[in-house]
């Protein structure tokens, strides 16, 4: 029995509850096909407990889920044991932090529409301990330098990502104005990587107001294990409804079709980063 599931064991753990009841099963019902107590299908439809390859294509047969593809994205996520970098931090941040970085890991593609910060993957050292200092309740030194050190290793994604910021997120000082420069610095160098492309909203943008979401969109395996991840004040909520990623993919297009092109975004963080 798992004391806490990962927000990717959680995932698998919900796909299955959705095949049981797509099915019109119940949890006895399930449990019977497989010869188990219904505690134990509560168990695995919960995170608690995890399931085998055999168990998991005899309860996808019982469900007459015939989609092959998605049966072998779940058989692999199920068994599935990496050990990523993120474990060392287990412990000794909550546990939203490394399940981004898992997220991350297995993602096929990533998007961020940022409106007042920077996005987490494209910030300097300086910037990012700043957002941390200025955390309430506030954090002692050794657990913002332990966050700062978890933000820069989760920097070396090298899925395809795009990331559209507002103007506001690029002026706001969260520091002061070295550090400030040397964030607009670093987002240009970055917008020159292959794998990387950035957008910028100026403030004299029509069109924004509909789709001012910021939000994380994390590409799956398929496009029904696609995450949307959103940050409130008590930690980030993963986001998986098929009507809510088609709301956001929908919002993401709007974002992105009042944005200026990369090369024209480029041009403006240069020019911001001269005026300071």
């Amino acid at each position: 029995m798992r004391r806490e599931p990962t927000a990717r064991q959680l995932r698998l753990a919900t796909e299955l509850r959705r095949l049981r009841e797509a099915a019109d099963l119940n949890a006895r019902q399930a449990a019977a096909l497989l010869g188990v107590s219904p505690a134990q299908i509560t168990h695995i439809e919960s995170g608690l407990a995890g399931v085998s390859e055999k168990r998991l294509r005899r309860l996808a047969s019982h469900y007459a889920c015939t989609d092959e593809e998605f049966i072998d994205t779940l058989v692999a996520m199920a068994t599935d044991r990496t050990r990523g970098w993120w474990e060392e931090y287990r412990g000794l941040l909550p546990t939203s932090f490394l399940d981004l970085s898992e997220l991350d890991h297995h993602g096929s593609f990533r998007r961020d529409v940022a409106i007042l910060f920077v996005p987490g993957l494209l910030q300097t050292e300086d910037y990012a301990r700043a957002v941390f200092s200025s955390r309430v309740p506030e954090l002692t030194p050794d657990e913002i330098e332990l966050r700062v050190r978890h933000r820069m290793a989760r920097q070396e994604i090298t899925i395809p990502y795009e990331a559209v910021i507002h103007e506001a997120a690029l002026r706001i000082r969260v520091s002061d104005r070295t550090a400030s420069q040397a964030q607009l610095v670093r987002l240009a160098a970055l917008s020159e990587a292959d794998h990387i492309t950035l957008r910028v909203i100026p403030f004299d943008l029509d069109g924004f107001s509909r789709a001012s979401n910021t939000m994380t969109y994390v590409g799956g395996p398929l496009p029904k294990l696609d995450t949307v991840v959103r940050d409130t004040p008590y930690g980030s909520v993963f986001i998986y409804a098929e009507a809510q990623l088609n709301a956001y993919r929908t919002r993401f297009r709007k974002v992105e079709a009042v944005s200026l092109e990369p090369e024209r975004s480029r041009d403006f963080i240069h020019k911001l980063a001269k005026e300071l």
